[in-house]
């Protein structure tokens, strides 16, 4: 939750992966900061390759023992030159430069902390200064290098982190001037940690802004195919579109007493109202980032989960071709082939051009015709009526033993008329 009102910058450690990229990279994939059209097809098996993200207990969580040690063990307050393995994996390290205020002035998770930095390569190239980049410690808001280190700064303490680049930029690297598989050192000093604002106090302005900063976080997650950050930015920002506001009234008691309606009973909060403008916009946020969860949740096979969030959308807006798509593809993905047909042809009857959702189309109504063939084979041989065709009815040649049942069953028709004559012809006499 940044303290200034700007939008993050588009190539920034601590802000990365922002609208313009995501729309070269994967538009089709995800709602960015704008609507795009076309759905990209993907392929049937493929499968997502996540050897190289960090381990889920990595994320967001130091090791416990990542403490700074007390004077006269190991790395005294006046001797801070050792360095300490963040992880525990070699991966993530950090070393104090200059001494801070000691270990209670740590700030917490939760906290908006403000930080200077630096960023070089291993060559030494800066590719990033910022003399105070400000986020929310713990949201993932930056590079996982930064938000698992800074939780383990002093106030006024300046330190190195040497971090690999699957907790920076990855394999994908930062076009123009971050490498593929770059690892980064950086130079960070803490300047400041404050609580963030409570979620209730903003206005319609500040909540969309906020909430457009964790969406456009979660979307650089996804193209860095780590869908669980992803899942986690997009379900905050979902928690600051659906958080309910008020605000202090400015009003005297008495005209709060008398003729202002804003508070029943008075109690020195009122409710903000928001403009019609602005509840759209939130709902268009919130949309959005429905929509990108589920295109995560898909990604993890949580079919439940990505389920809900379609029809969440879908509850907002029931033409919405992206949430219908996606909808189509958890079903299918279940087997469920005669529920997700009807969908993705109502999503084609919205969109006729649609290349994809054609051929998406057309691949489960094979895979349902197939799937009704095996069925009916199975139901043949439950009866014992296998047929080698596999086709139904127009068989040329019977079966041998066809013509003996249906004379058994005229014979059997037969006896119970003769005996039931019988029982009539016994009564009258």
């Amino acid at each position: 939750m940044a303290s200034s009102g700007e939008e993050p910058r588009s190539g920034s450690p601590g802000r990365a992966g922002t609208g313009t990229e995501l729309e070269e990279a994967d538009a089709a994939q995800l709602d960015t900061a704008e609507d795009f059209e076309v759905l990209e097809e993907e392929e049937e098996d493929d499968e997502d390759d996540l050897s190289e993200l960090p381990p889920l207990e990595d994320v967001g969580r130091p090791r416990e023992d990542a403490q700074p040690p007390e004077p006269g063990k190991g790395e005294a307050a006046g001797d801070p030159q050792e360095w300490l393995d963040v992880l525990g994996n070699g991966l993530l390290k950090k070393k104090t430069l200059v001494a801070g205020q000691g270990v209670d002035s740590r700030p917490q998770k939760g906290q908006d902390v403000t930080i200077r930095l630096k960023a070089t390569l291993e060559d030494g190239t800066v590719v990033e200064e910022d003399p105070a980049l400000t986020f929310t410690l713990g949201d993932c808001d930056v590079l996982q290098a930064l938000d698992l280190c800074v939780q383990l700064l002093e106030m006024g303490e300046t330190a190195l982190i040497m971090s690999d680049a699957k907790y920076c930029y990855g394999a994908q690297g930062r076009s123009p001037d971050i490498p593929p598989n770059a690892s980064l050192t950086l130079e960070v000093e803490l300047l400041a940690a404050q609580d963030a604002p409570d979620l209730e106090l903003l206005s319609g302005k500040e909540k969309i802004q906020l909430a457009n900063r964790k969406r456009e976080r979660g979307n650089f997650f996804y193209q860095q195919a780590d869908y669980v950050l992803a899942i986690n930015s997009y379900d905050i920002a979902l928690r600051i579109v659906g958080s309910s506001s008020k605000g202090t009234y400015s009003h005297s008691r008495e005209a709060h007493l008398g003729s202002w309606p804003c508070c029943n009973p008075p109690s020195g909060v009122c409710a903000v109202d928001f403009s019609p403008d602005e509840e759209a916009e939130l709902l268009d946020v919130k949309v959005k980032c429905l929509n990108n969860l589920a295109a995560s949740q898909l990604k993890l096979d949580h079919f439940k989960a990505a389920l809900k969030s379609c029809n969440q959308v879908l509850e907002h807006q029931p033409g919405n071709i992206k949430a219908l798509f996606r909808k189509g593809k958890v079903l299918a993905q279940q087997g469920e082939y005669r529920e997700a047909i009807p969908i993705l042809k109502a999503a084609l009857k919205l969109e006729p051009s649609n290349k994809t959702i054609h051929a998406e189309l057309s691949k489960l109504v094979k895979k349902h015709a197939d799937q009704r063939n095996v069925e009916t084979e199975m139901y043949r041989k439950m009866l014992g009526n296998p047929s080698a065709a596999g086709t139904p009815g127009k068989c040329k040649d019977k079966l041998p033993w066809s013509i003996p049942w249906k004379w058994l069953f005229g014979a059997t028709a037969i006896a119970l008329g003769g005996v039931a004559l019988s029982v009539v012809i016994a009564a009258r006499n």
